[in-house]
């Protein structure tokens, strides 16, 4: 039983991450990518962290287990950090709303 949940986790992981990859190459605009490259990435990550750890030992799982404390701090900083360089060097266009933009006076 544990070598199904594990090959589903595996599976799933590989294919979201996979989807994230082809959404980091289709969609139009920077922001759109940004979103790509970090959401589903980071969560096909995770399941195949949790695939693997399923079929480990305990400190070897814990290992993993870190991997995916610093995947899921560092990928939304990471984004953050994309993002404002695209809107800072013009990348981004069509903003409904922008609160980094100087006050006009």
């Amino acid at each position: 039983m544990t070598d199904v949940i594990s090959a589903v986790l595996l599976i799933s992981g590989g294919l979201i991450g996979v989807a994230g990859a082809i959404g980091l190459v289709r969609f139009p605009d920077v922001m759109s990518r940004v979103q790509a490259a970090t959401k589903p990435q980071t969560f096909g990550l995770l399941l195949i962290l949790a695939g693997a750890a399923l079929r480990l030992d305990v400190m070897a799982a814990a290992g993993l287990g870190l991997v995916a404390l610093f995947q899921t701090i560092t990928a939304p900083v990471l984004a953050q950090l994309l993002g404002r360089t695209a809107y800072r060097t013009g990348h981004v266009a069509g903003l409904a709303r922008d609160d980094l933009a100087e006050p006009e006076e």
